[in-house]
């Protein structure tokens, strides 16, 4: 096996990104404090073309050195809207017919293996604060609680490690429906 150029591998411009169609789902970060989790969502985003970021309160938005050192680039490609509070991002998408799932762990929550999604229907994921997580008051505006899996001894992943898993598996589901 030989490892591939980068340019052999064929990917996107940005501005060819830009007008690509994307999978029917975007992303939500409420409060997320670390500038590199914030750039490696973007660069997770790009890889599985998802619709749009929102970046909601503390969480910070590009221009930035420390989002650029993780997204590489990401930034550029990736379509982003700031909201200064998270519910009005919430609101936005449902007045665009996006049903919202908090990834988060509640009563209720649907293990991510078990979520089923429906043909034609939109899609919001809302990922939260690295300690606190998404807020008590988002989760009550959201359709419902999507949560991963875990089996160890410890009770959360890394929100950037969070996004990744919830966006490749929604990317598998959503990608034959575009």
């Amino acid at each position: 096996m030989r490892k591939l150029k980068i340019t052999e591998l064929n990917r996107l411009s940005a501005e060819e990104f830009k007008t690509a169609e994307k999978i029917p789902l975007t992303v939500v970060l409420d409060d997320v404090r670390s500038l590199h989790n914030v750039g490696s969502v973007f660069r997770t985003a790009d890889a599985f073309r998802i619709a749009r970021i929102y970046l909601c309160g503390i969480t910070a938005r590009p221009p930035h050195p420390e989002i650029h050192k993780t997204a590489l680039g990401a930034e550029f490609a990736v379509d982003w809207i700031y909201k200064e509070n998270t519910l009005e991002a919430v609101s936005e998408l449902r007045a665009e017919n996006y049903t919202v799932y908090a990834v988060e762990q509640t009563e209720g929550s649907i293990m991510l293996d078990r979520f089923e999604t429906g043909v034609g229907r939109r899609y919001a994921v809302i990922l939260g604060n690295e300690v606190k997580g998404v807020k008590q008051e988002v989760i009550d505006a959201c359709d419902g609680c999507i949560e991963i899996p875990q089996y160890g001894t410890k009770h959360s992943l890394n929100v950037s490690v969070t996004a990744g898993v919830v966006m490749w598996d929604l990317f598998k589901r959503l990608y034959d429906r575009y």
